[in-house]
């Protein structure tokens, strides 16, 4: 097929399948009411979604100890455009140094530019910063506009409502800052989180601009992919419509503008917030060529097609591509699952876990105890916990079944080998608290701040293919957000990416379940 070609013919070619497949059955209404909408019959949105990408580096730590070390910095080096999108929007540690930084940066453009009048040169070209969110508050979601327009903030309420600079400031700096919220009811937030800076480099991490101190990622990419992120913006944030994805690049002398040249901004010169995270790591992924890369969003649905009788079955989850290229990369699993997930209330992905498992691959799960308990009920009707128990359960029936095969070896049949099942809860290398809410007050090590929950997205399968990105393992991001993946297939970064984590992990997982050990009792 010649759009996929040079690509990994197997796995793209059955992605691709899989999803004309699922569809083509949708009913065409129904799916126009997508945000977005891609269809993967049209050659322009399969080049989209199935492209190539060369990521440069992946890092843990805390939302704040991410976005200062690494988003914050590459926001202020933006020259023309900065686009910050992500779910939730709170006062934050996080807020507080995108606040100090474009105040500070506002400052400097405006010292260039009254230094480029003084001297009758031209002056900075504007730099325009969209903010993209969906969740503030209940209150503010139980208000928003239901418009697919969303809700464009006024100026006079950047600072006391949003946290940001004064806009006379920005107007000073040649900041045209525009901030936009979506919201639909009862559960449709927008939850994916990334930042595109002059629509050359991007940046999908897991964190919001947000208080929580939990365990985070992020993956900087540049080529080909970052095309297809910027298509997923515009189809989401400018009401469907696909901006073209060339940008002027303006030169000094051009009567556009100069760049900033020698006057770029220096965050760390700048003195802006630092903080850390006593899981702070950073691993460069630099590859000789750009890699396979699959970007995968996933629409917002508001039914969320609930079935509360036991009697009924569970759903089949919209045929987004990130739900296919899930499924797809477990099903075809055929050594070794790696699922880091904060909750982990999805039916169809504990089927597809088990039914690996059964088929002799070797399955780790690490996720969250007690995390977003509310959040759970509401949008799934149970929680991790007893998910994890259910789980189990049904571990030990097919490990019964298998038990019962025993006479298919003697009339000689094999009977399947089941894979290892490893289940392990993440906590905190600290348990010392200095209150009861154990979410709103970081834990504190030698002044740096430990993750008291996992919010980190990952899975990797075989040791091949790597998916990062906003989409949970549960009932929320599988049935009504709009969630945002990315899928690499490369043996080095998804090495990489797991030594990382396991470090990271290293004397902060609670085992809940290991086969393997089992076994030998």
């Amino acid at each position: 097929m010649s759009h996929v070609a040079g690509h990994a013919p197997s796995f793209v070619h059955s992605f691709i399948q899989r999803l004309e497949k699922h569809q083509l059955a949708q009913i065409g209404l129904l799916r126009q009411r997508e945000i977005p909408h891609v269809s993967i019959s049209d050659a322009r949105d399969r080049d989209l979604l199935v492209t190539r990408s060369s990521p440069h580096s992946f890092q843990l730590g805390t939302g704040a100890s991410i976005y200062t070390d690494a988003l914050i910095p590459a926001i202020t080096s933006a020259q023309f455009e900065v686009i910050l999108v992500t779910c939730f929007w709170a006062p934050s540690k996080t807020l507080s140094a995108l606040h100090d930084a474009l105040a500070k940066l506002a400052a400097h453009r405006r010292a260039l530019n009254d230094d480029a009048r003084a001297k009758g040169t031209c002056t900075l070209a504007p730099l325009k910063i969209h903010i993209c969110l969906s969740s503030r508050s209940l209150l503010q979601k139980l208000l928003h506009p239901q418009s697919r327009q969303g809700y464009i903030y006024p100026s006079s309420s950047w600072q006391q409502k949003l946290g940001l600079p004064d806009p006379a400031l920005l107007e000073a700096g040649a900041i045209v800052l525009e901030v936009k919220s979506l919201f639909f009811l009862p559960f449709s937030v927008m939850h994916p989180k990334f930042v595109i800076v002059d629509r050359r480099r991007a940046f999908i991490p897991s964190c919001n601009v947000s208080w929580e101190p939990w365990l985070e990622g992020c993956v900087e990419i540049t080529g080909d992919a970052v095309r297809g992120l910027f298509s997923f913006y515009s189809l989401t944030w400018k009401s469907g419509v696909k901006l073209d994805f060339a940008f002027p690049q303006t030169r000094e002398g051009d009567g556009e503008g100069p760049s900033l040249g020698g006057g770029a901004f220096e965050a760390r010169e700048a003195g802006l917030t630092l903080v850390t995270s006593t899981a702070d790591s950073r691993t460069m992924l630099d590859a000789p060529t750009p890699i396979t890369t699959l970007l995968l969003p996933s629409s917002s649905h508001r039914n969320p097609r609930f079935r509360p009788f036991p009697w009924q079955r569970h759903p089949e989850p919209p045929g987004t591509p990130l739900n296919i290229a899930l499924l797809e990369v477990l099903e075809c699993a055929r050594r070794s699952v790696y699922v880091q997930t904060p909750n982990l209330t999805c039916e169809a992905v504990i089927k597809a876990l088990l039914d690996a498992v059964g088929r002799g691959v070797d399955v780790t799960i690490v996720t969250g105890r007690n995390m977003m308990l509310l959040e759970q009920i509401v949008t799934a009707g149970t929680t991790t916990a007893w998910c994890i128990r259910s789980l189990l359960r049904r571990f030990a029936k097919l490990k019964a079944e298998l038990r019962g095969r025993a006479s298919d070896v003697e009339a000689g049949r094999t009977s399947p080998k089941l894979g290892r099942l490893l289940v392990s809860y993440f906590c905190p290398r600290s348990r010392r608290e200095s209150n009861s809410n154990r979410e709103r007050q970081p834990l504190i090590a030698d002044g740096h701040e430990e993750p008291v929950h996992s919010h980190l997205k990952l899975t990797i399968v075989d040791g091949e293919f790597t998916v990062l990105g906003s989409g949970n393992m549960d009932r929320a991001s599988w049935f009504t957000s709009q969630e945002l993946g990315i899928l690499f297939q490369d043996r080095a970064l998804a090495t990489s990416v797991r030594t990382a984590v396991d470090s990271t992990l290293e004397a902060r997982l609670a085992t809940v379940f290991d086969s393997a050990a089992a076994s030998q009792d």
